[in-house]
């Protein structure tokens, strides 16, 4: 195997590699998902914790790489190998590092009855898939939020359960499944659905190293280790095993990592005070904190390792929606917790006041039932100490602050939108979910999986077709006659899914008729809250700008919408109207992707008052504005018109825009509107 880039070697990224560490000491936490932008080091960083890992002691023969010293994690195999009396064979080896494809089907990932054993002997057996491969081992599955949603539940399912259950063709098999689940992904590409974000105990978000002299050091290292790799790591192989023994020491000492239960009742209070969703976060701190007391050689807990694991529990668990930066609700962390502990302080106080009078009204009952029956006791018993109901929670050592917040977005208010009621709209209302993936009964899109078909060979799925052929092979072959007998009633169809190339391009009027009255601010605050409605169906955007006396693209069509809000903070205003300018940008740009997706249903979202006062030609302002729209409704682009005119000052212009566009037009008044808000909502349930 070639060498690998030095773990220790990365530069930066603390976080991430301690959330790595940290997963590896213990894989119950449930997976790290890290987040940055291209090269940012993600993929090299799991790859090389795979290759610093100690080795493992297997069952030799075991697919599945079963625990020998751990009986109730064997698959089906090693337990009915043991009970026949049999010794199973011992021995050591590296720990794996299975890299799961984009493209991979269920099939693939849980397994799947053995075709060969099937054809030969017509047993049905089971073939392991990449659950198996990954047990005891390390689960590197790149660009997760490119893999489809239903193989993502099946990873996370077999994350948290720790074992895989299979239950098809005729199989019943279960076998461990305990691996390090490492997914890495480019927000620019799109995120993870909110449920299945959830699943990954732990998030990171990474960036560029911004600091000259570290980015230097990068520079130096990657150089010298693509020059001579093996002399690089044999360079840094001290590092290597020294970090490798301290985790071999950390899994030993984690058994005995203990907590009380005022530290179960400080996250408690931690979490409702932050308001989290969900029971899974407390759960995840919990081991995160008892994973990094052992890596750190304590046997006990402590508020240190309640923030750190808070910090890597929480950023993708606090998003109340899709584009709230993370920084402003971690802010002050150790204030929070701080926060919890005297709010806590306070309630025991209480209750122990309440024992304490509790306690005096049985003690005098219970003194005046003693009297009553055997007279008067003596003074030693009348005064002896009595325990206490209820214990004080113990005193922690007090720690600062060590993770500061960000800054806050200044867009106008968000709200929520109207459903626009366009074309695109009803093409997709008969669907639910994700509107951008969808299955599809043509013979294009992504295998996912094979459903019976008897009698129709139409997209014939043929490992599905043979594997349903196969146990029959012993009574169905003849001598002389062909090796493989497939009759009709085993046909298995192809079930495909297709992802709908939706777009969404924001055209945005930046002049200075948009900038008085604070519209350009209004003007973000709903290309915001439209923005976060694109999130939640999975669409495409991009952001068109006019102003002075051109426009420009200042974000290329892409599924990530936290990067669609980020160019819009940088909007500038002022000068003149090019309303044709963005009119034929908008245009050139949707056409452009329709040559390189005829699939694509796009959107135009034109948000202006109308009013254009500069010609790219030498027509009229408006009556260019004009021609250049009628070419929209002929090459079938669909569009919107948010006039963002003042109501006692319009002209209508918005409104005759949207004529020639053949568009719908809304102030953005009546994009606020509640009532038009519930009364598209019930148009959209009919």
């Amino acid at each position: 195997m070639p060498p690998i880039f030095p773990f220790t070697a990365i530069v930066n990224q603390d976080l991430m590699r301690r959330a790595l560490v940290l997963n590896a000491v213990y894989p119950q936490i449930g997976g790290v998902l890290i987040r940055g932008e291209r090269g940012t080091g993600k993929s090299t960083a799991a790859r090389a914790l795979a290759a610093l890992l100690p080795e493992i002691e297997v069952v030799a023969d075991c697919p599945f790489s079963c625990d020998p010293d751990q009986p109730a994690t064997w698959c089906t195999l090693c337990r009915e190998r043991a009970a026949a009396g049999e010794e199973l064979p011992r021995a050591r080896r590296r720990t794996r590092f299975v890299d799961l494809p984009v493209s991979a089907t269920e099939d693939r990932v849980v397994g799947t009855l053995d075709i060969e054993q099937a054809i030969q002997k017509g047993e049905r057996r089971f073939e392991p898939g990449v659950l198996a491969a990954a047990n005891r081992g390390v689960l590197y599955v790149d660009e997760v939020n490119l893999l489809d949603d239903h193989v993502v539940d099946i990873l996370l399912d077999a994350a948290a359960m720790g074992i895989n259950v299979v239950e098809r063709e005729g199989i019943s098999f279960t076998h461990p499944a305990r691996f390090i689940l490492i997914g890495t992904m480019n927000p620019e590409e799109g995120d993870l659905r909110p449920q299945l974000l959830d699943r990954f105990a732990l998030c990171v978000d990474i960036r560029s190293v911004h600091d000259p002299g570290a980015r230097m050091l990068i520079m130096e290292r990657n150089l010298a280790f693509e020059s001579d790799p093996e002399g690089f790591y044999e360079e840094w192989r001290p590092r290597e095993e020294a970090l490798s023994r301290e985790i071999a020491r950390a899994r030993q000492l984690l058994p005995r990592v203990c907590h009380t239960r005022g530290d179960l009742a400080l996250i408690a209070a931690m979490m409702a005070e932050m308001q989290v969703d969900g029971h899974r976060p407390d759960m995840v701190i919990l081991k995160t904190a008892r994973a990094n007391a052992a890596f750190e050689g304590r046997d006990r807990i402590n508020d240190r390792d309640i923030l750190l694991a808070a910090e890597l529990a929480l950023p993708h668990r606090l998003r109340r929606h899709p584009l709230q930066p993370i920084e402003a609700t971690l802010d002050n962390l150790g204030q929070r917790l701080e926060e919890a502990r005297a709010r806590m302080a306070r309630q025991e106080s209480r209750l122990m006041e309440e024992v304490i009078q509790e306690e005096d009204v049985l003690r005098e009952e219970k003194k005046t039932h003693i009297e009553a029956d055997l007279g008067e006791s003596s003074s030693e018993e009348r005064e002896r100490p009595r325990e206490p109901i209820v214990q004080a929670v113990p005193q922690w050592p007090s720690e600062g602050r060590w993770w500061e917040g960000g800054k806050n977005v200044p867009v106008g208010e968000p709200f929520s939108p109207r459903r626009l009621d366009t074309p695109l709209d009803r093409l997709t209302r008969s669907g639910t979910g994700r509107r951008s993936t969808t299955r599809t009964d043509q013979r294009r899109g992504r295998y996912i999986q094979a459903r019976p078909s008897p009698d129709d060979p139409a997209d014939l799925a043929f490992d599905a077709t043979l594997r349903a052929a196969a146990p029959h092979q012993s009574h169905r072959r003849r001598p002389g006659g062909p090796a493989l007998v497939v009759r009709p009633d085993d046909y298995h169809r192809k079930v495909r899914i297709r992802r709908m190339a939706n777009l969404i391009l924001f055209v945005v009027d930046a002049s200075w008729s948009m900038a008085v009255a604070e519209r350009m601010e209004a003007t973000k605050g709903a290309v915001l809250s439209l923005l976060t409605d694109a999130y939640q169906r999975r669409d495409r955007v991009g952001v068109v700008v006019f102003q002075k006396n051109g426009a420009r693209l200042v974000l290329p069509p892409t599924r990530s919408v936290a990067r669609a809000h980020k160019a819009l903070q940088d909007i500038p205003v002022g000068g003149k109207t090019p309303l044709s300018a963005g009119l034929h940008l908008a245009y050139q740009v949707i056409t452009r992707e329709l040559r390189q997706h005829p699939d694509l249903m796009p959107l135009m979202v034109l948000l202006t008052d109308g009013a254009g006062n500069v010609s790219m030609s030498d027509l009229p302002p408006q009556e260019e504005a004009h021609q250049i729209a009628d070419l929209f409704p002929q090459a079938q682009i669909r569009s919107v018109v948010i006039n963002m005119e003042h109501e006692a000052f319009d002209q209508g212009l918005a409104q005759a825009l949207a004529d020639h566009l053949q568009a719908p037009c809304y102030r953005l008044e009546e994009l606020r509107a509640d009532a038009l808000l519930e009364q598209v909502r019930r148009e959209l349930d009919l």
